[in-house]
C-alpha cells in the first residue's frame, strides 16, 4: 500500500485545514485508517482513526474540532481540522493497517498554526 498525504500548510489560530490521504496498491482488507501527528520533541500520537465499519475515535485534544472521514472505496481519507490551535502544530502522518499486523505509513505533511 502506498499512501500520499497532502493538505498541510500554515494557518492562523482558529483557522481550518483539510488533510487528504490517498491510498494505492493493494487496498483490500484494510481494517484501520488513521492520522497520527508528531510535534518537535514529542512522541508520535494518534489523532483520529476510522475503523472498518465506520466507527471513529479521536484524541481528547481534538474532539469536537477534527473530523475523520473516508470515501466508500477506501481510496481516500480526510481529516477536517477546525478551530486550530498552536498546539496542533506538528507533522501529520496518515496510516493504514491491513488485517491484524500489516502497517503502512505515508510521508508526513506539516501543519503549522501561528498564534
Amino acid at each position: 500500500v502506498q499512501l500520499q498525504a497532502s493538505g498541510g500548510g500554515l494557518v492562523q489560530t482558529g483557522g481550518s485545514l483539510r488533510l487528504s490521504c490517498s491510498a494505492s496498491g493493494s487496498i483490500t482488507s484494510i481494517t484501520i485508517r488513521a492520522w497520527y501527528r508528531q510535534a518537535p520533541g514529542k512522541e508520535r500520537e494518534l489523532v483520529a482513526r476510522i475503523i472498518r465499519g465506520g466507527s471513529t475515535d479521536y484524541a481528547d485534544s481534538v474532539k469536537g474540532r477534527f473530523t475523520i472521514s473516508r470515501d466508500n472505496a477506501e481510496n481516500t481519507v480526510w481529516l477536517q481540522m477546525k478551530m486550530l490551535k498552536p498546539e496542533d502544530t506538528a507533522v501529520y502522518y496518515c496510516y493504514v493497517r491491513k488485517g491484524l499486523r500489516a502497517e503502512f505509513w505515508g510521508q508526513g505533511t506539516q501543519v503549522t498554526v501561528s498564534s
